[in-house]
């Protein structure tokens, strides 16, 4: 086999006992790293360790993976403008997470007759968020409804990225201001003022 060391230098290709003797001798296990190889290549390392190192790579792995969502928004054609504001406040932060919203208009009797009601209002809606996202789909009607699909400008591993951030910040800032007022109630109060002698009366 081919006998790669601790550190990862090359010792060799030498035999199974004297690998098993170099392995003890180091007071390591002998794990083999590369069965296909010719000659097999084995390793010696603490197998336990590296275990535990594997999994918590693993796991930061899966911690960091950026997982696309798809929100929705439902919006009538004739919506009044404080709730299109609310809906439009629920996009917005939607998209600043990295996530797609998919918009959907709902169409309610005549309103079927008036499918460029809801065109100009999902148009309204791309153009307000711009600089946040972008149309991905192009608005379609299905059935009563009609339906656009906005991504994100940002990734989803970025937006993370930026929130972990910025909650860091946040604690930090907190932190600062526990430890000014700590600070500020632990300065000494200035001493009071020394009591003026009370006059003496003169002997007569």
């Amino acid at each position: 086999m081919r006998l790669v060391g601790p550190s990862g230098e090359q010792v060799g290709i030498v035999p199974l006992a004297k690998a098993l003797e170099l392995a003890q001798e180091y007071d390591l296990d002998l794990v083999e790293v590369a069965a296909t190889a010719r000659p097999p290549v084995c390793k010696l390392m603490d197998y336990g360790k590296f275990k535990y190192e594997s999994a918590m790579k693993a796991r930061e792995a899966r911690k960091n993976q950026a997982h696309t969502v798809i929100k929705e928004m439902k919006l009538r054609p004739k919506i009044d403008p404080h709730d299109y504001d609310t809906k439009k406040g629920h996009v917005v932060r939607f998209l600043k997470q990295g996530d797609k919203v998919k918009i959907t208009i709902m169409f309610r009797g005549r309103e079927q007759s008036r499918p460029e009601l809801g065109f100009r209002l999902l148009q309204r809606l791309a153009s307000d968020v711009e600089d946040l996202g972008f149309i991905e789909s192009n608005p379609k009607q299905d059935g009563r409804n009609m339906i656009m699909v906005l991504g994100p400008h940002k990734k989803k591993t970025e937006a993370m990225a930026e929130a972990r951030e910025a909650q860091a910040a946040r604690k930090a800032e907190r932190q600062g201001s526990s430890d000014a007022a700590s600070t500020g109630d632990s300065a000494e109060a200035p001493a009071p003022a020394a009591e003026a002698p009370a006059d003496t009366p003169s002997e007569a």
